[in-house]
């Protein structure tokens, strides 16, 4: 994870050095060399996924110029992406980031003990059926909310293992094609998280957020969001709220944005952009190819 990009560009190298620095974790081995079930503990998966996505900012601006408040309308991250986002956006430092995320990690993990959360996506579901079906499954005891609204036919709920469990088959009875169990640490997005939310409260208290090159479109709101303190709020409320990505990326236009560039982490997100908006260009930035060629571009 990331190693192509280490091995390609100094900037990048620098980046994870210093998220090796700020953790005071050599999270950059665990990252090229594994274990990969370290590597996928949620405290090392959000820093890291966070790493390699600013190791590939790093190195446009270096090689190319790039500068956010001029080349982007705005930022937007899915979940702990959003810290990404932000550090893009000048609000956090690389290593206040990294810091955050560790402590977002190890804060949602022990929310909940292991066993007693579930997640599961309901596939081919609008919003509305997801929110009955999740709404019907807490009616006969425990949590059970819609955690992502991802794109048409990929809304997952969350909450505890009951509740989720029964929710599957009412899913089914409602007509939706598939549910799949997903295998998370803990239960994202829910009210469970509540602990986690008050540890991020406090986190966040602690560090300085400047002001942004351009707005965040923030996951509870699915709206842009630039003052300081409203994204404080808005990350701590994040933490046990809907990630609104289907609706963020519905926006976009409206906004002005008319293509979407993903950096680092594969194609996932803009799978999701082009299934929510076919009018939307999109652009994948994983490769030193094709870094070095939007490089170029800018």
């Amino acid at each position: 994870m990331g190693k192509a990009l280490a091995d390609a560009f100094a900037p990048a190298r620098a980046v994870f050095a210093e998220v090796d620095d700020a953790l005071s974790q050599k999270l950059s081995k665990l990252m090229w060399e594994g274990p990969e079930s370290d590597l996928t503990l949620t405290e090392n998966a959000q820093p890291a996924i966070m790493a390699a996505s600013m190791a590939v900012i790093a190195v446009l601006k270096a090689d190319g110029g790039l500068d956010i408040a001029k080349h982007a309308r705005l930022v937007a991250g899915h979940s702990l992406g959003e810290y990404s986002a932000l550090c893009a956006a000048g609000a956090f430092s690389l290593s206040d980031t990294a810091r955050l995320l560790k402590i977002r990690g190890q804060a949602m993990q022990s929310a909940v003990p292991v066993g007693e959360g579930a997640m599961s996506a309901l596939i081919g579901a609008d919003i509305e059926t997801a929110e009955a079906v999740a709404k019907e499954a807490e009616a006969d005891g425990g949590t059970c909310v819609v955690a992502n609204d991802n794109a048409p036919g990929q809304v997952v709920i969350s909450g505890s293992r009951d509740a989720v469990d029964r929710a599957a088959d009412i899913a089914k009875a409602k007509g939706i094609k598939r549910v799949i169990p997903l295998s998370v640490s803990a239960p994202f997005h829910c009210p469970l998280m509540q602990p986690a939310a008050d540890a991020m409260f406090n986190a966040l208290a602690k560090v300085t957020i400047r002001p942004l090159a351009v707005p965040v479109l923030a996951n509870v709101t699915a709206a842009e969001a630039s003052d300081p303190d409203t994204v404080r709020r808005l990350l701590v409320e994040q933490v046990t709220g809907r990630v609104r990505w289907r609706e963020s990326i519905a926006a976009l236009r409206e906004l002005g944005v008319t293509t979407t560039v993903e950096m680092g982490g594969g194609k996932v997100l803009t799978g999701m952009v082009k299934r929510i908006d076919k009018e939307l260009a999109t652009i994948t930035l994983d490769t030193p190819e094709e870094i070095e060629a939007f490089a170029k571009a800018l």
